[in-house]
């Protein structure tokens, strides 16, 4: 497929400025419910507007043109001249990707935004090493735990087949007893209903966008931590605009990610009473769950630092 679109997109692609600047492409894993895609369409319109049509971007919506995990491939090989991505799925790329989706590590929106700060650097410094700049990122509501009967400890899930979408989720499914199956979200549904999957941990608007009560019943709001999409550009592409055409992206870039972190918030909570209108169960944890998940968190966070003790011991350092 990524050899059809690399005849289709990339002939010419970085030719002279004015071919590369007449139509991009930038795909995304997630729907067009879901806010990040939004604002995904809403960048995509300022960049249009402030170079005068010169940069025309079509944002190609629920893994329509490359597959998900393709998805970074795309953008740095120059098949595409940029893409959102779940950051999480690039961790074997690199354990610095894996910052957001550590349990635990940070829980609420103030914390995950001062892990962000204390990991982009860090995060930076990757994507250009693979030929990628960093453009914005946006936030998911807090990843909580969805299941069809209800759970108090993490025995109530032993043996379930877990939703798995990044290598941090397959690390926690092993250390929850349970069997990481890796389904991307267009996926989920069917997933449930064929049973190849039992229980996830994601996030309320993955569920209320995707009708999760057609399938499950339990939403235990454990808050395990706070990820993020990060839009990346190919940095050839970039580098060969006009100045002002990239201070146009940079704007627009600012705008999307400020526009990301507060929508955030408004989102959750929005999305989590819309699980609760329809019938799915919305309950706290109890503590002798959260007290096994802490314990599971706190492994995870040992085992990334011992993964690239400089980068990731640089990362903790500047969070705490």
């Amino acid at each position: 497929m990524l050899k059809k679109l690399a005849c289709a997109l990339a002939i010419g692609a970085f030719t002279t400025p004015a071919v590369m600047a007449e139509q991009w492409h930038m795909p995304t894993p997630y729907g067009d419910a879901n806010l990040p895609t939004q604002i995904a369409y809403d960048f995509a319109e300022d960049i249009k507007q402030g170079t005068d049509g010169d940069i025309d971007i079509t944002v190609h919506s629920g893994a329509s043109l490359v597959k998900h995990p393709e998805i970074p491939r795309a953008v740095r090989t120059g098949q595409v001249q940029l893409g959102e991505i779940f950051i999480g799925i690039m961790g074997n790329t690199h354990p610095v990707f894996k910052h957001d989706n550590i349990p635990f590590l940070a829980t609420s929106y103030e914390q995950a935004r001062e892990l962000w700060e204390a990991a982009k650097p860090e995060v930076e410094k990757q994507l250009k090493k693979e030929g990628m700049a960093l453009l914005y990122t946006v936030p998911w509501p807090a990843q909580s735990l969805y299941t069809k009967t209800p759970v108090n400890s993490l025995k109530d899930l032993e043996g379930l087949k877990m939703r798995a979408y990044s290598p941090s989720t397959s690390r926690l499914a092993d250390l929850m007893n349970t069997t990481p199956t890796t389904v991307q979200v267009p996926e989920i549904p069917q997933a449930f209903s064929t049973g190849i999957i039992d229980a996830m941990i994601t996030s309320p608007s993955t569920g209320a966008n995707g009708q999760a009560w057609d399938y499950l019943s339990h939403y235990t709001d454990i808050k395990a931590w706070i990820p993020k999409n990060v839009v990346v550009i190919n940095d050839r592409a970039l580098r060969r605009l006009t100045d002002d055409q990239r201070q146009v992206i940079f704007d627009a870039a600012a705008k999307a990610e400020a526009k990301g972190w507060k929508g955030v918030r408004a989102t959750a909570e929005k999305d989590t009473a819309k699980l609760a209108q329809n019938g799915i169960e919305v309950s706290q944890p109890s503590e002798e769950l959260m007290n096994d998940l802490q314990k599971i968190g706190d492994i995870m966070i040992k085992e990334w630092e011992q993964e690239a003790p400089n980068e990731v011991g640089k990362i903790l350092s500047n969070y705490r």
